[in-house]
């Protein structure tokens, strides 16, 4: 079995499909939920409004299909992944029968009304109704359906079947067990679900992102650095460590002590970078006692100098695969060159 095959979706792939999913618009994050749910052996069912939607769709689903078999990344042949998609240009036929309908339609909030209204009556009753919105919560569109107690937000990492990050967010209106049901059927697609607890616009990942990238226009709009060296600080330094931890376990193994320690030596440097931002966030006493609290449980402190090796060592296999995959792109680059001394004489 790959690697990268969690058993349940293995399980799924080698047997009947176990869940059904109809996704609601075939572009670019519809196209890869349907490589995402395929390759977990579900079946997937794709419904678009736009005339000519589904030939860019298939050209894309092959190409995204065809990368992945390349990579040794599919447990079977990529025509066994696409005999599990069908394209249907009625909305009820792609309904019918389907455990979770994953909405992938343009960020505004009528057109997702007025989906969300023919979803909630013609899908199953046992049906999650999910939002792919990168920022609207759901309880802005739920309202247009009976079916409320069913419809949450669930926004991926792009694309899906590479980020398994996949963020929940359930409104006043989403029932338990819809939240239960959503990440029973996220989980066994190989998905990683993550609760937002609280609805707030833009969720976890885009407020994350988002504070990166105000700070990083600023520093631009200031001519602090040029667009490629922020790129560079990004993709060669925090993001590498990020592709290992977050930002809460970088802080609290970059300084012995951990939490408390880190917060007590540049606490106050990032409240100054803050208000230099006019965002006066502090973080308090308390505040630091429940971060630190929740990475005690996670990491006690016996188990630092354990933890720092694990990630060094994490590291240092990204810098290999890194600098391996510089190499192949270098050697590939002069083989495409022909050598002058191939060349006839003239």
């Amino acid at each position: 079995m790959p690697d990268d095959v969690t058993p349940s979706v293995a399980s799924a792939v080698e047997g009947a499909p176990r869940f059904i999913v109809s996704i609601v618009g075939s572009g670019s994050i519809g196209v890869a939920f349907a490589v995402h749910f395929a390759r977990a052996g579900f079946a997937v069912r794709m419904w678009d409004a736009l005339p000519g939607a589904f030939d860019r769709a298939r050209v894309d689903l092959a190409d995204r299909v065809g990368m992945l078999d390349r990579a040794g990344m599919l447990s079977e042949q990529p025509e066994a992944l696409f005999a599990r998609v069908s394209f249907h240009e009625i909305l009820f036929e792609a309904l019918q029968s389907a455990d979770l309908v994953q909405e992938c339609a343009p960020e505004k909030l009528d057109i997702k009304r007025e989906l969300f209204q023919l979803i909630g009556a013609f899908s199953e009753p046992h049906a999650v109704l999910a939002s792919s919105s990168s920022a609207i919560v759901s309880s802005e569109f739920a309202t247009a359906t009976h079916a409320r107690e069913r419809v949450l937000i669930a926004h991926p990492g792009n694309p899906p079947y590479l980020l398994p990050v996949i963020e929940l967010v359930p409104s006043r209106f989403t029932s338990e067990e819809t939240v239960h049901r959503a990440e029973e059927i996220y989980r066994a697609a190989g998905s990683r679900p993550v609760r937002v607890r609280s609805e707030i616009e833009g969720f976890l990942f885009n407020r994350l992102q988002g504070a990166l990238l105000r700070e990083a226009y600023c520093l631009v709009r200031d001519g602090v650095a040029t667009v490629d060296d922020i790129d560079e600080v990004v993709r060669n330094g925090l993001g590498r460590r990020w592709a290992v931890i977050g930002p809460f376990e970088t802080v609290d193994l970059n300084t012995r002590g951990g939490i408390v320690a880190h917060a007590e030596k540049m606490g106050p440097a990032y409240e100054r970078m803050g208000a230099s931002r006019g965002q006066h966030d502090p973080w308090t006493t308390d505040l630091v006692a429940q971060v630190e609290a929740e990475r005690r449980a996670l990491l006690p402190l016996d188990q630092w100098d354990e933890r720092v090796r694990w990630r060094d060592d994490k590291l240092v296999r990204i810098a290999r695969a890194l600098q391996d995959a510089s190499h192949a792109e270098t050697e590939n680059v002069i083989e495409s060159v022909p050598s002058p001394l191939s060349r006839e004489a003239p």
